[in-house]
């Protein structure tokens, strides 16, 4: 807002006619020197000596006002006014000083008067229309800037300030017009970039934005409306390393400011810089501890950081500052699953999916808190409800298959596993789950095709080769039996098990030689085997 002031104190009181006493004539002289402080006091002598003359009056209050002794100035021009009430300029002297301490309604009263008893002054009208604006009373101000500018079309301060009365009644476009034009007569006008950023912010014009912020900044290098302004285009933007910049100046020159600190804060989570963020927000926390979003944020960069127990602290905190923030609880539940305290966060998840069961993620969440648990059965509740709702999911397909097995529901397992390969024909996960459900029914047959798609899919675990080796022994196909346990060797040569099944096939070949020397290393590097080789 415009903070015109106006100059009719200091202007009228130098113009009033000199005097001849002697105190009041060496107060002239001093004044003329620029000894303010002395020419008061000699005006005060003056008046001790019983000078109560209006030039005298009138001498002291300009005085007051050039020492910007505002209140005191405005008694004096009050004694002026009780000693003559149809003094020409006194209403309008009170009323500027009044302006001066921000006493703005005491302050319109006395501009009013000015302006009743000269109409057709300029000044007075615009002190009037300003200390209105001050009020909040756009409406009125602008009648008085319209009557200023019917006067005067060209008047500056009348021009700016209906500017800001339709800026404040969202009259946007005209405001801007006015403003451009100002600017156009003025480049180096700051009041009026100042308005146009906060104009072209309201209208997120971000090139507008940009470009009166650039020609602020150049004005004046600490303008914190310009480096608000480019902030916000920095964001808008995603040029985050420059929003840090803006942002952290902004913090220097108000470091109490809650909305700044935050800002910081998101600019270096932005890019991943979590340490100064969690620096920045913890400050916003201080200046503001009842900040949600704060502590959510901190509770988010926390636990980028590894810092579990602080990031849990800080969910707990916004937790309680706003018990209904599902995702903020969700994140708690997230951090307790994380630091092993697994039983809190299921009760937090029941708790959500009571409100929200169509919440499948959380569904997810409360089935692996369970299977790592080793609560199967509750497992395999939470993963249906997964798959009930969205059928096309691999992981819940995945788990639901695994829990089930550990409940001993093979048929359930089958067909989560089923479903997983159908959805993913190469998954490794489902073609071992698979395999093993069919080694479980001694479907070698069809264990084998599974293990040999493995293997094809280049699987290569000696568990792998091992498995598949069993298989083709157990049906008779010896020679690729061998191959699969010589593969099982050559990704583990420290496997007893693989050379004890090589050597029996071997014997089975023919092959007595090669089978004695599998079976030496078998029981040299597991002794206990050894118990079993006279019933071979």
């Amino acid at each position: 807002m415009p903070q015109t002031k106006s100059k009719s104190a200091a202007n009228n009181a130098a113009s009033q006619p000199p005097v001849e006493p002697a105190s009041l004539a060496h107060a002239v002289s001093l004044h003329l020197e620029g000894k303010l402080q002395e020419a008061l006091e000699e005006i005060n002598v003056a008046l001790e000596n019983g000078d109560t003359s209006l030039e005298t009056l009138s001498a002291k209050a300009q005085i007051q006002f050039e020492l910007e002794l505002y209140e005191d100035a405005a008694k004096t021009y009050a004694r002026v006014l009780a000693t003559n009430p149809r003094h020409a300029h006194a209403n309008l002297n009170i009323a500027v000083c009044l302006e001066r301490t921000g006493r703005w309604q005491e302050a319109a009263d006395f501009f009013e008067k000015a302006v009743e008893s000269e109409p057709d002054r300029v000044d007075a009208r615009l002190g009037l229309a300003i200390s209105l604006l001050h009020l909040d009373k756009s409406q009125a101000a602008a009648e008085q800037f319209d009557r200023v500018l019917a006067q005067q079309p060209n008047q500056p301060t009348a021009l700016f300030g209906k500017a800001v009365t339709l800026q404040l009644n969202s009259d946007f476009d005209a405001a801007s017009r006015i403003y451009d034009t100002l600017l156009s007569r003025d480049p180096n006008s700051e009041e009026c970039l100042v308005n146009l950023i906060t104009l072209a912010l309201a209208r997120q014009d971000h090139a507008k934005i940009a470009d009166y912020s650039e020609k602020l900044l150049t004005l004046r290098p600490n303008s914190q409306t310009a480096l608000e302004g480019l902030a916000t285009c920095a964001f808008a933007s995603q040029d985050y390393p420059a929003a840090q910049r803006y942002c952290a100046k902004l913090t220097e020159y108000t470091p109490d400011n809650f909305d700044r600190w935050f800002n910081l804060g998101v600019a270096y989570q932005k890019t991943g810089n979590f340490e100064e963020a969690a620096k920045a927000y913890g400050e916003a926390v201080r200046l503001r501890p009842d900040a949600k979003q704060a502590h959510v944020n901190l509770g988010v960069v926390h636990q980028e950081l590894g810092d579990l127990a602080q990031a849990r602290a800080d969910y707990e905190r916004a937790v309680q500052i706003a018990p209904d923030l599902v995702e903020v609880q969700n994140n708690l539940a997230t951090v307790l699953d994380k630091l092993g305290v697994k039983e809190d966060a299921e009760r937090i998840y029941v708790k959500l999916l009571a409100r929200n069961p169509e919440r499948e993620d959380i569904w997810f969440r409360l089935g692996y808190s369970r299977l790592e648990r080793g609560d199967h059965r509750g497992s395999v509740e939470a993963f249906q409800s997964c798959v009930q709702r969205r059928a096309d999911w691999p992981e819940a397909q995945l788990n639901l298959g695994i829990a089930c097995w550990n409940i001993g529901d093979l048929e359930g397992a089958a067909k989560a596993f089923e479903a997983l390969l159908a959805l993913s024909p190469d998954s490794i996960d489902a073609l071992r789950g698979l395999a093993a459900l069919a080694v479980d029914r001694s479907d070698f047959d069809q264990a084998l095709q599974y293990q040999g798609h493995l293997i094809e899919l280049g699987e290569r675990s000696p568990e792998l080769f091992y498995n598949t080796g069993l298989l083709l022994h157990k049906s008779g196909q010896l020679d690729d039996a061998a191959r699969l346990y010589r593969e099982a060797l050559d990704e583990r040569a420290q496997f007893p098990e693989a050379l004890l099944n090589l050597g029996h096939v071997l014997k089975s070949l023919g092959k007595q030689d090669e089978a004695r020397d599998c079976w030496k290393q078998a029981l040299e590097q597991k002794p206990e085997l050894a118990q079993s080789y006279f019933g071979k």
